[in-house]
């Protein structure tokens, strides 16, 4: 449950810390007071968008906190699963908004995605507006709420993983028949890419390679003279490097037995010796080996213009590629060839899978069914004290093609009367007719629904009297099993049931505007519902009316 709520800078509110308790709440306060603000700011707790319009003219940042009570909720996993610690007794959720646009949201001072606090905030406050009541329109509302009669969570869940498969395998055929017919229609084509790219006998690195060897012939003669002058200037017998350390390698060695210092020259002469007279000779058989050859280059050159044709014409750079691009034609072709049995053995998964989830269709229709007659009964037992001695409420369960969410389809037919027939609610249900009924499968669903907090704004619309007291007495009643109803009402026989009382005010200051809301003491309540009786003029008869409502 709420314990906690702390405002500041959000629109017209300075500063609100404010404690709230289980069981039936309500908020009253003028049209205009700031409830919707108030409002405002717990959803944007729930994980709504914000607009840096709503922080409070002239400040740099606000801040809405509140601090839950979890202790009864089993919410163990959601921490877990998320990594974040957790105190049941105490959780804090905590949203900052700037001037600049920048919003920061935390549990327990952890900071999240905003995706995050709205999957906690779903699990921790119901908000119902006026405007919900349109849900009564949504077949998928509709739907939602017979699934959560029904608890078949488990049964949706497990269904839905199937249809997806099945809808997953249905796309991947849809695909290949696509594939196939296009392919089919290009063969001929294809056919002929993979025969020219085969033919070509590709081979990885032939392309540098050649480029290479075509380089070198084409500068055959400035490698032959350069190879020669250098073979000239190692070998030449007159004054070749080689022949001349030979000559002073014989010098030194004549002298090296009388002067011994010069055996450290001789052996490293002869080293120099040894090294180039093998490059001299290695450098004299390359020269023999250059050999310009016109037709073997041309040779060459044609096949590199054949590779560089296939390159520009199937829009590639290397012959890796030409290669790849072979052997994706060899697999279309081959998939060609083998279509028909791998169409056929998709096929036969998709067909397993819609078998599968047609079945688990089934036992979800099954619940549902069931749990249609439990809700026709609990709102039927509901709606009557509220107003409607005739009523007739009926769940309708059409069969339709496997979706989503199974195969039914279901609306919500009401009558208020016995010479009227069923038909949708949403259709023949007047405001306040819609409201009791919102109602009371709020009431219905909250049994079935282990739900901390749940705030009603003004669902008493278009009621008054004794059904607005039935009504506040419902609301009493879902308080009463571990959770919190909170109803921003405009009735006093609403507002007279409330455990606790909060008024909304509205003042204009030098600052400006300023909204707040406070916990009323008893002496203020009588106060309170007696000018909501009354009016601005507040009379002794409406002070006693008051006490009598709040039974004082």
């Amino acid at each position: 449950m709420l314990k906690h709520l702390y405002i500041k800078n959000f629109t017209l509110i300075d500063e609100l810390d404010i404690d709230l308790f289980q069981g039936f709440s309500v908020i009253t306060g003028e049209t205009g007071a700031g409830k919707s603000i108030i409002l405002g700011a717990i959803g944007l707790l729930l994980g709504q968008r914000a607009d840096s319009k709503s922080i409070k003219q002239g400040c740099e940042k606000c801040v809405i906190e509140a601090l839950f009570n979890l202790s009864r909720y089993d919410m163990d996993d959601f921490f877990s699963e998320n990594d974040i610690e957790y105190d049941p007794e105490e959780t804090i959720i905590r949203r900052e908004l700037t001037a600049s646009g920048k919003s920061r949201a935390f549990i327990n001072d952890t900071p999240v995605q905003l995706s995050m606090l709205k999957e906690l905030g779903e699990r921790l406050v119901d908000v119902h507006s006026q405007h919900q009541n349109l849900l009564l329109n949504k077949q998928d509302f509709q739907l939602s709420v017979v699934d959560v009669i029904a608890n078949d969570a488990k049964e949706l869940a497990k269904y839905q993983q199937t249809y997806q498969a099945y809808q997953t395998v249905k796309h991947e055929l849809d695909m290949m028949k696509a594939d196939i017919e296009r392919n089919r229609q290009n063969l001929d084509f294809l056919q002929f890419q993979c025969n020219e790219l085969s033919e070509a006998n590709l081979q990885s690195g032939e392309q540098e390679e050649l480029e290479q060897k075509s380089e070198t012939m084409e500068h055959s003669e400035d490698i032959k003279s350069a190879l020669y002058t250098a073979d000239n200037a190692l070998s030449a017998e007159d004054n070749g490097v080689v022949v001349s350390l030979r000559n002073s390698l014989s010098s030194l060695k004549a002298v090296e037995h009388v002067f011994p210092d010069v055996s450290e020259y001789v052996q490293r002469i002869e080293e120099s010796y040894i090294e180039l007279k093998d490059l001299a000779q290695d450098i004299n058989t390359q020269l023999e080996d250059i050999d310009f050859d016109p037709s073997e280059l041309d040779i060459i050159n044609n096949r590199l213009d054949r590779l560089y044709d296939l390159e520009k014409k199937y829009h590639v750079e290397t012959v890796d590629e030409l290669i790849e691009k072979r052997d994706e034609l060899k697999r279309q072709l081959s998939n060609i060839e083998n279509s028909d049995e791998a169409l056929a053995d998709l096929e036969l998964r998709m067909e397993k899978l819609e078998r599968q989830a047609r079945q688990e269709a089934d036992i979800l229709t099954k619940l549902r069914v069931k749990a249609s007659k439990q809700i026709e009964k609990e709102m039927q037992a509901k709606l009557v004290p509220l107003g409607m001695p005739n009523v007739r409420f009926s769940t309708e369960i059409v069969e339709t093609e496997i979706g989503h969410s199974g195969q039914d389809k279901v609306a919500f037919l009401f009558s208020a009367n016995t010479s009227t027939p069923l038909q949708p609610v949403s259709q023949v249900a007047s405001g306040g007719e819609i409201a009791r009924v919102m109602l009371s499968l709020k009431a219905m669903i909250s049994g079935a629904v282990k739900l901390p907090t749940i705030i009603f704004d003004e669902i008493d619309t278009g009621v008054s009297g004794k059904i607005a007291e039935q009504m506040a007495q419902i609301m009493q009643e879902m308080g009463q099993h571990e959770r919190q109803v909170i109803s921003i009402t405009h009735l006093p026989q609403i507002a007279a049931l409330g455990t606790s009382h909060y008024k909304v005010e509205k003042e204009e200051t030098a600052s400006g505007t300023k909204s707040s809301m406070r916990l009323l003491t008893t002496d203020e309540r009588i106060k309170e519902i007696a000018q909501m009786l009354s009016g601005s003029e507040v009379s002794d008869a409406a002070i006693q009316n008051a006490k009598q409502l709040l039974r004082l």
